[in-house]
């Protein structure tokens, strides 16, 4: 029997005036929960965020999908993406901006006990939580799948808080394995608790039921690959309830 939930939209305001719209899914529970924020890929905070959100609730976390281009604004088109993503880049603070002000929009909501707070991430919503997690914001873990890796400024010893995870596919055409190799410098240097699991025979947005699907339509190097995305959300699982419960 599957753990009952609520859903709501929650309107929240980022330092640059940005309206941003977070998707937020919770255990129908009486007792305050762990929270987790989920980044979207590049396409924006769109069904695919909104699942894993209502997945995370239905597994006793409260979940905020996180919306970082405004006003829950989506696309299926990689041109598009790849220009909204590009102007949260124009300004160094506007992701980690952004993204603290999701986390701190579902650390206020009373469903949620703001001393267990966690970050997950898909693709560029990889990108954004591991830049807030190199912020040094309270995250007792950090999750991404196919992320990009590269920092917006390398870690410091002691920003990061809690334990990354990153779930990277060995086929992966726009994160190589040198970039995975120069992540794990990073969190080396910078004394990170971290884990790198490369999923046999995956690709760039392996997670993702419909990412052979937006291959096509887009000429781009995504695909989907079921047992990789099982093992991922295993290892995701369990760390969260490790690190949160």
């Amino acid at each position: 029997m599957s753990t009952a939930i609520k859903t709501r939209e929650i309107q929240y305001t980022a330092p640059d005036g940005s309206q941003l719209i977070g998707y937020f899914a919770a255990p129908d529970s009486e007792t305050p929960v762990a929270g987790v924020i989920v980044g979207p890929e590049w396409w924006g905070r769109n069904e695919y965020t909104e699942q894993r959100a209502r997945e995370l609730a239905e597994h006793g976390y409260a979940a905020l999908a996180i919306d970082m281009y405004g006003d829950k604004k989506v696309t299926s088109t990689a041109a598009q993406a790849y220009e909204w993503m590009m102007q949260t880049f124009e300004n160094l603070d506007t992701v980690t901006d952004r993204a603290n002000a999701a986390l701190q929009t579902l650390a206020a909501q009373p469903e949620v006990n703001s001393e267990k707070l966690a970050a997950i991430g898909f693709c560029y919503g990889g990108k954004v939580v591991l830049d807030l997690a190199r912020s040094g914001a309270p995250l007792k873990s950090i999750i991404t799948f196919h992320a990009t890796l590269a920092p917006k400024a390398p870690a410091q010893k002691g920003s990061i808080q809690g334990e990354v995870l990153v779930l990277h596919g060995e086929l992966d055409s726009m994160v190589t394995l040198e970039d995975v190799a120069n992540f794990e410098k990073e969190m080396q240097a910078a004394e990170v608790k971290h884990e790198v699991v490369v999923l046999e025979g995956a690709k760039h947005g392996f997670s993702n039921p419909l990412a052979d699907e937006k291959a096509k339509a887009n000429g781009v190097d995504l695909g989907y690959n079921s047992e990789a995305e099982k093992q991922g959300l295993a290892k995701m699982y369990a760390l969260l309830d490790r690190t949160l419960k």
